[in-house]
């Protein structure tokens, strides 16, 4: 299948690693021009190297106020358009509501939330017919993941959003969908797993309660989330997408 994905234009936050480097890789290796984010030069520099293809990285934090313009507009500038962005960060800090401190909220919600907003907000002004938003979400947009009192609590709001945005610029042409990845075998998820003092053990643990019985690859979700955000997906919207082999039980 064709993706239709050659000479199109793509954000990618949060991709210098993980699930937005794997997404940026599929874009890019099928044709796209990507615009990558990170928070530091040396790893937006390294990540947009390994990349390869008509990659630009730009060093930027969602939380910041002025990040979503200036990234907005730099595509405009560099290439002329922007047909889509894939709003991507790192997961929040773990831990119960006994051991989340305020301020580790506050932060979680500058960057995971309103960052995330604001962003797909910038986008929403200035795509045009044909345009898509992303949002990497996660399972708990469903289900409650033990000992992640944050993402419990943010995520499922952010899914409200994304779901109000595609009724809003829906009749403009513009799609908005959200990716919920289960146990992909990322350096976060691999932490996580280390939290509990035996990462093996909970590998198993957690395999087992997956019907493929097995943690997702990142190019495994990168090939799923350059699908939605392609042409190919012109008539998906509003959804939230699982990635997690199964895992969910709800239809």
């Amino acid at each position: 299948m064709d993706l239709g994905l050659q000479d199109r234009v793509y954000l990618v936050t949060g991709a210098t690693r993980g699930l937005g480097f794997a997404t940026a890789r599929e874009l890019a290796a099928d044709g796209a021009k990507v615009i990558i984010t990170g928070r530091s030069e040396q790893t937006v520099a390294e990540a947009a190297g390994r990349l390869g293809g008509d990659v630009f990285g730009m060093v930027a934090d969602n939380a910041d106020p002025a990040a979503a313009d200036r990234l907005v507009t730099a595509a405009h500038e560099r290439h002329g358009r922007l047909d889509g962005v894939l709003i991507s960060v790192g997961g929040p800090p773990a831990g119960s509501h006994e051991t989340v401190t305020d301020d580790q909220w506050q932060s979680a919600f500058e960057t995971v939330f309103l960052g995330a907003v604001r962003l797909a907000r910038t986008a929403a002004a200035r795509l045009g017919e044909g345009g898509v938003i992303g949002f990497v979400l996660s399972g708990s947009v469903h289900e409650p993941i033990p000992g992640l009192a944050v993402s419990n609590g943010l995520r499922p709001g952010l899914a409200g959003f994304a779901k109000s945005l595609a009724d809003e610029v829906g009749p403009r042409g513009i799609r908005v969908v959200g990716l919920l990845p289960g146990r992909i075998d990322t350096d976060r998820v691999r932490s996580l797993d280390a939290m509990t003092g035996d990462a093996d053990a909970a590998r198993e643990r957690s395999s087992a309660a997956i019907p493929l019985r097995r943690y997702g690859t990142p190019e495994e979700f990168g090939r799923a989330a350059a699908f939605l955000l392609s042409p190919a997906a012109s008539y998906i919207s509003g959804v939230m997408f699982p990635v997690d082999g199964g895992a969910r039980r709800g239809f």
